[in-house]
């Protein structure tokens, strides 16, 4: 038989950017706090590791930004295109008003999430890990959580009136706010990242890879490691060639070598340091922050192509909106009519700083996956490589939510 159920103020499902920064935010403001996370950290995750300077402001309110600016890779101040033979670049924006100096910078997730996750536990949060939600049910007076220990087998019963998911959306499951794995799809987008040593990308560059059914990008990231995270649809993956024995990340790179020649100048000399990550399906859009009373945050509330590179941003972004909700709340959110207030406000607000990324960044990937249209627009881009601060302009590297 098991023990009382353990009270918390909230119940956060996922120890991730979104999960640790909602978690973090709470605790500072005297919340009780639990994080559910399944993995173990440090972990390597398929992600294009960049966060934009749009985030140093929510660095600065986590405490965090003196351990971020130590531990991170160097400024990124261009974008780039690299298409075929061809290589542009460009200014990146920096916000207005921003912080002085700052610019993007990336940090391998191994690093971040673990930093994160420390920092909300130092601050009073209860982190159990690896820990996975095995049922969640709303029992009228507020949510009972049964969650079990990865290793050990061990049962605990938690209960909140206030559970926030942020697991991600790549990995379905029992959970409310989890989803059935959908049927295939050929447009269905798989991503993969591998991490190379002594590539020759400078040190101020973030380019996009553009390659027939696919995109790509490139960061220089801590240890002088450089991070090449890719999609690429389903159809274009399976055909690939195999046949001496090679992982799917070593056929992809070797597809995306022969789609885009430009490449070879950046990874000719580099060696691969860490094994080929893989992910998916991803399926970039907008879900939901207010579902059967839960709410999500991260990419459990949507999520865009990472063409633009502003995942991590937008989880912890999105963890922010959430949290300053709920604590200007928190004297009158036990009830369900309260929480479903804040839910609507928390939705709206999710889509009015997230919605334009989305749509950008949707037409930035279809366009990078079209070889033909890439081709037709360099004329234009080479005449005017500003295209490609608007571009990162419309993604969102200018735009915070945060006032």
């Amino acid at each position: 038989m098991l023990d009382r159920p353990d009270d918390f103020d909230a119940l956060v499902i996922g120890g991730g950017p979104a999960g640790a920064t909602t978690a973090l935010l709470l605790a500072r403001a005297g919340w009780s706090v639990a994080v559910i996370e399944s993995k173990p950290f440090p972990r390597r995750k398929v992600c294009g590791e960049y966060l934009s300077a749009t985030n140093w402001p929510l660095f600065e309110k986590l405490g965090l930004a003196a351990a971020f600016d130590h531990q991170a890779g160097p400024e990124v101040r261009r974008v780039g295109l690299l298409a075929g033979r061809a290589f542009v670049s460009a200014e990146l924006p920096l916000p207005k008003p921003g912080p002085a100096g700052r610019w993007g910078r990336a940090l391998s997730r191994e690093k971040l999430d673990t930093l994160l996750l420390e920092h909300a536990s130092a601050r009073g949060a209860e982190v159990l890990q690896p820990w996975r939600a095995v049922e969640l049910r709303d029992d009228g007076a507020g949510f009972a959580c049964l969650a079990e220990c990865q290793t050990s087998g061990e049962v605990r019963r938690l209960r909140s009136s206030i559970v926030v998911a942020a697991h991600g959306s790549w990995t379905s499951g029992p959970l409310p706010t989890q989803n059935f794995r959908p049927s295939k799809r050929a447009d269905d987008l798989f991503g993969f990242k591998a991490s190379f040593l002594d590539a020759a990308l400078p040190g101020d560059l973030m380019p996009l890879v553009s390659f027939a059914g696919g995109y790509g990008g490139l960061v220089r990231c801590d240890d002088g490691q450089t991070s090449l995270s890719c999609c690429i649809r389903r159809d274009r993956l399976a055909p690939l060639d195999r046949s001496s024995g090679e992982t799917a990340g070593e056929a992809v790179l070797a597809y995306l070598l022969a789609e885009c020649p430009a490449l070879r100048a950046v990874l000719g000399q580099a060696v691969c340091d860490l094994p080929w990550l893989s992910a998916g399906p991803i399926r970039p859009g907008i879900r939901a922050g207010y579902r059967r009373g839960v709410f999500q945050a991260g990419n459990a509330a949507g999520e865009a192509h990472p063409v633009v590179a502003e995942g991590i941003t937008m989880a912890m972004q999105s963890a922010w909106l959430l949290a300053e909700r709920l604590i200007a709340a928190k004297d009158a959110i036990d009830s369900h009519g309260a929480r479903d207030r804040v839910g609507r406000d928390y939705a709206l607000a999710w889509r009015r700083a997230f919605a334009p990324r989305i749509r950008a960044a949707a037409s930035i990937a279809h366009w990078a996956m079209r070889p033909a249209a890439v081709q037709a627009s360099l004329p234009v881009i080479r005449r005017c490589p500003r295209v490609l601060t608007w571009g990162a302009r419309c993604s969102g590297k200018i735009s915070s939510p945060m006032r």
